[in-house]
């Protein structure tokens, strides 16, 4: 089985959160890193250092989408704090969803936050992808 991650977090998340919550929810869907074929968030992370150095360290792609593009997705959990930061109401789960190409009955994970020891909250999703 491949999946698709959608990340979200915090500005300043650490590698070392993000790295944990991306462990623990693949742990949750039954899956390893190996599965993973496609990564994305939105574009206002695309200059986070942590991303980066996940990315790098698993030769990942990130795809980073606007939040127009994400706020079209339908998703089982919309926040209105996250509409408020970010002008989508989900970013990893509709991350996920587009990364996959697939609708909700595709999420693995819905949404499994980490809060790391400097309190920065890191969000990942998982969809299956269906090729």
């Amino acid at each position: 089985m491949k999946v698709a991650l959608g990340l979200g977090c915090d500005r300043g998340t650490p590698f070392e959160t993000l790295a944990r919550a991306v462990n623990e929810a693949l742990a949750a869907a039954g899956v390893g890193l190996e599965a993973v074929s496609a990564v994305a968030s939105i574009d206002l992370k695309a200059d986070e250092p942590g991303l980066a150095l996940l990315a790098a360290v698993h030769g990942w792609r990130i795809a980073f989408h606007p939040a127009a593009r994400l706020a079209a997705i339908a998703v089982p959990n919309p926040s209105d704090t996250v509409r408020r930061y970010t002008g989508t109401p989900s970013v990893s789960e509709a991350a996920a969803l587009l990364a996959a190409n697939a609708g909700q009955d595709a999420l693995l994970v819905e949404k499994h936050k980490v809060r790391g020891t400097d309190g920065k909250n890191a969000t990942i999703s998982i969809a299956r992808i269906t090729e």
